[in-house]
C-alpha cells in the first residue's frame, strides 16, 4: 500500500504542475462568452435510417427509452443547412457517441443506452450513432463553419452487465459497490453512483490487463494489434502504469488527436479523483496540439482545447453544495479549477434565474468580480439530467431565452430551446421527460419560425460581442431596466447597451459613456438605426426591447421575431 500511495502521489504532482490549472486570471472572451449548442444525438434528426437497429436493438423500452434513430449523419444534414451557423452558436456539444452498451436496463423503467452513458467501448462509434467517418465528416464541417465540436466524455463508470453482448468488466477494473451516500468524500468518488453501472476504479494506480472481452472484440474486429500497439507506445511515453484510468485517458483522447475534437464535457466530475481529471487535461491538450500542427488552417480562428465539468448541485452564489468556488463533499473541499478544467456547468442558473432580470444579472456580475473572477460557468435553463427545467411548459419563452442569453457566463442551448420544445410527454417517467424528439415540425408554424429568430438575433449579438459574457456589467436603470457590458483587452474592446421594459416602450435610452454623442448607433435586435445625442439614444420608434451596438457595416435584422 506504502508504494502505490507513493506513486500515485508523484504522478498527480506531475500532472498538476504541468496541467494549466488555475487558469488564466481573466476569463477567455471566446470560451467564457461562448454559445454551445448541446445536443442529444439520438433525439435531434434521424439522418441515416438504415442504422437504426443496430446491433439488433429493440424498439421496446419503457415511453421514450428506446433508440430513436437521431445520429451523426443527422447532425451533419443541419451543419449542411446551416442551422447552427443562423444561429449562431459557437460549439455543438454531442452526447458520448462511444459504442454503447447493447440490451436494456432498469432505470426508471425498461431503458437502453440511447443517451450514450453507459459506455462499452471508448474506442469506436455506436452503430446507431453511425461511424467515424460521419463522425470526421461532423467536425469538418463545423470547423468548416468556424464552429468547434465538444464531446461528452465519461470516466466514472462502463455500462451495466447484460448478460450476453454486454458481459461484467473485471474486478481489477470496476467496483459494483457500494452506492454512494454523498456523506464525505469516499462516499462520493470510491462508490457506485447508479444501480447496475460498473463503477471504474479511478483512485487505483495498479496494472490491470486489458478485460478480456474487448480483447475477443477487438480480434474480431481485426484491429486488436494496432489498439495493444497504440496502448503500448502510449504507457511507454507517459510513464503511466496500466491502470483503468489511464486506458480511458488514452482512449478518449485519441478522438482530439485523430479527428481535432475541440472540447470535452465531463460527466459525473465530482465522483472521479480530481488528479484524474487534471491528467485528462494534459493529454487533451497535447493531443489538440499535435491535431492542430497537423491542420493549421482547419479552422478560421484558433482557440485553446476546452474542458468543461459536470458537478451535480454546483453553481454560483454558493448553490447548494458549492461554497465560494469549492465543492464541498463534507470532509474535503475541491476547487476543480485548480485540475485541469476550462469552466465548469452552472446548475445553479436555473434557481437564479426565477428573480428578475436586473437582479439576475447583478448577481452574477457580483460573483464573477468575486470568487469567481478570472473563471467560466455555463449557464443554462434546462438540460438533459436536471429534474428542474425553467420552464418546462414554455410558457415565458421570450424572457427566459433573453435571461439565459445575456447574462454574464456562457450559455448553453439545450436542442430544442430555440423551438420551444416542451419538456413534458405523456407516459414518460424520470429524464425521459428532458430527452424528448426534436420538434422540427414548429419550423412550419409562424410562432415557431418567431421563437427560432428571437433565439438567432440574441445569439448573434453575443457572438459578436465577448462583452456579454466576460464583460463588465453597469446597471444604469430599473426602469426601463438598461445597462452596459464593457470589455477591454489587449486585442481590442467591446461595449453595448440593452434595454428592457416590456410594460413600457421606450425611444430614448441612456447611452451610460459607452457612445458618443453624435454617433450613430444600431438595436442590432431590429436592425433600427439611432442616434445619440446628450447621453441618449433616440430612436424614431419606441421598443420594449433593444440590443444597442456601435453602427458599423453589417447585415440588419431579418425576419420577424416572437414579442
Amino acid at each position: 500500500m506504502r508504494q502505490r500511495f507513493c506513486l500515485s502521489t508523484i504522478i498527480a504532482s506531475l500532472v498538476l504542475a504541468a496541467a494549466p490549472a488555475s487558469r488564466a486570471a481573466e476569463a477567455d472572451p471566446f470560451w467564457g462568452n461562448a454559445t454551445i449548442y448541446f445536443l442529444m444525438t439520438d433525439r435531434f434528426v434521424n439522418g441515416d435510417p438504415s442504422n437504426d437497429a443496430a446491433y439488433g436493438r429493440e424498439k421496446d423500452g419503457d415511453t421514450l427509452r428506446s433508440f430513436e434513430g437521431g445520429d451523426i449523419r443527422g447532425v451533419i444534414t443541419k451543419l449542411e443547412d446551416g442551422y447552427f451557423r443562423d444561429l449562431g452558436v459557437t460549439a455543438i456539444w454531442t452526447t458520448p457517441l462511444i459504442e454503447q452498451v447493447r440490451q436494456p436496463q432498469q432505470e426508471f423503467g425498461r431503458s437502453y443506452a440511447f443517451h450514450g452513458y453507459w459506455p462499452k467501448d471508448w474506442t469506436t462509434v455506436d452503430q446507431a450513432f453511425g461511424t467515424e467517418a460521419d463522425f470526421a465528416e461532423m467536425v469538418r464541417q463545423a470547423h468548416a463553419q468556424n464552429i468547434r465540436v465538444i464531446v461528452d466524455v465519461i470516466i466514472n463508470h462502463a455500462g451495466p452487465p447484460t448478460g450476453g453482448d454486454d458481459p461484467a468488466w473485471p474486478d481489477d477494473w470496476v467496483r459494483t459497490g457500494p452506492p454512494c451516500d454523498y456523506a464525505s468524500y469516499a462516499g462520493t468518488t470510491a462508490c457506485l453512483i447508479a444501480a447496475g453501472l460498473q463503477d471504474i476504479r479511478t483512485e487505483s494506480d495498479a496494472d490491470a490487463p486489458l478485460p478480456p472481452f474487448l480483447v475477443e472484440k477487438w480480434r474480431a474486429e481485426n484491429r486488436l494489434d494496432q489498439e495493444v500497439a497504440e496502448l503500448d507506445a502510449f504507457f511507454a511515453r507517459t510513464g503511466y502504469p496500466r491502470a483503468p484510468k489511464y486506458y480511458i485517458i488514452k482512449w478518449l483522447t485519441d478522438w482530439v488527436r485523430e479527428y481535432g475534437v475541440d472540447g470535452f464535457r465531463v460527466d459525473t466530475a465530482k465522483h472521479t479523483d480530481p488528479e484524474v481529471w487534471a491528467a485528462l487535461s494534459v493529454e487533451a491538450r497535447r493531443a489538440h496540439a499535435e491535431w492542430r500542427a497537423r491542420h493549421p488552417e482547419a479552422l478560421a480562428e484558433n482557440q485553446d482545447f476546452y474542458m468543461v465539468g459536470e458537478v451535480f448541485n454546483f453553481g454560483l452564489d454558493d448553490f447548494e453544495r458549492a461554497i465560494n468556488r469549492d465543492y464541498n463533499y463534507g470532509d474535503r473541499r475541491i476547487d476543480f479549477f485548480d485540475y485541469g478544467f476550462d469552466a465548469m456547468v452552472n446548475m445553479g442558473f436555473v434557481s437564479h434565474a426565477r428573480q428578475p432580470m436586473p437582479d439576475l444579472f447583478a448577481l452574477y456580475a457580483n460573483e464573477f468580480d468575486g470568487p469567481f473572477k478570472g473563471r467560466q460557468m455555463l449557464n443554462y435553463i434546462d438540460s438533459h439530467d436536471d429534474p428542474s427545467p425553467l420552464d418546462p411548459t414554455r410558457e415565458n419563452a421570450f424572457e427566459n431565452a433573453v435571461k439565459l442569453m445575456l447574462a454574464p457566463g456562457a450559455a448553453q442551448i439545450y436542442y430544442g430551446d430555440e423551438l420551444d420544445r416542451r419538456l413534458v410527454a405523456a407516459g414518460a417517467t424520470g429524464d425521459a421527460r428532458l430527452r424528448t424528439l426534436m420538434n422540427w415540425e414548429t419550423l412550419d408554424t409562424a410562432q415557431g419560425q418567431a421563437i427560432l429568430e428571437h433565439w438567432r438575433r440574441l445569439s448573434r449579438f453575443r457572438a459578436a460581442h465577448p462583452a456579454i459574457g466576460v464583460g463588465r456589467h453597469v446597471e444604469l436603470s430599473r426602469s426601463p431596466y438598461v445597462f452596459t457590458r464593457s470589455l477591454d483587452t489587449d486585442a481590442g474592446s467591446d461595449a453595448v447597451v440593452v434595454a428592457h421594459a416590456p410594460d413600457a416602450p421606450f425611444s430614448r435610452t441612456p447611452a451610460g459613456g459607452v457612445f458618443v454623442d453624435g454617433s450613430a448607433v444600431r438595436d442590432a435586435y431590429s436592425g433600427d438605426l439611432c442616434q445619440v445625442s446628450a447621453g441618449q439614444i433616440t430612436c424614431e420608434r419606441a421598443r420594449d426591447f433593444a440590443l444597442f451596438e456601435a453602427a458599423t457595416p453589417g447585415p440588419q435584422a431579418g425576419g420577424t421575431a416572437l414579442r
